[in-house]
């Protein structure tokens, strides 16, 4: 078997330029890290849902731009195990649900219940990620 054809000298052929970047239309999700951001969700409207609890505020004006996301879950969702499969099945529920249903220039907070977030099967998960959505938006 012959290996393929390297190009000449890092010069790019006509056919062979990288496909483009598709750019997408939803907003980009960023992590919360600091401390301070997730308390300041504590102090805004929380939703609860038989899978977790929810946590939103609308930040000021001027102060992050796109949406902001958190993870978290106590000790008392269970071991390092449980407490890391929590968060995992909430990063994915989020990453289904906030593109669409979340609001741009909103901070959330998604908190793993004990039992459940890591039990509660997937579907109900996400339909209880987009209730809690649409509660804490209507009270704005």
């Amino acid at each position: 078997m012959t290996p393929p054809r390297a190009l000449g000298k890092g010069k790019a052929g006509a056919g062979n330029k990288p496909p483009a970047v598709s750019v997408c239309a939803v907003p980009a999700l960023t992590t919360l890290t600091k401390r301070a951001d997730f308390l300041r969700a504590a102090r805004a409207w929380r939703q609860g849902t038989g899978g977790m609890m929810v946590q939103g505020r609308k930040r000021a004006p001027g102060e992050a731009a796109g949406i902001r996301v958190g993870f978290t879950c106590s000790k008392k969702v269970g071991n390092a195990v449980a407490r890391n499969r929590a968060k995992r099945r909430l990063r994915e529920a989020a990453r289904q649900v906030l593109p669409t249903s979340a609001r741009e220039g909103w901070d959330y907070v998604l908190i793993g219940r004990a039992e459940n977030t890591a039990t509660r099967p997937f579907d109900a998960l996400v339909g209880d990620l987009r209730y809690a959505l649409r509660k804490l938006h209507a009270r704005q």
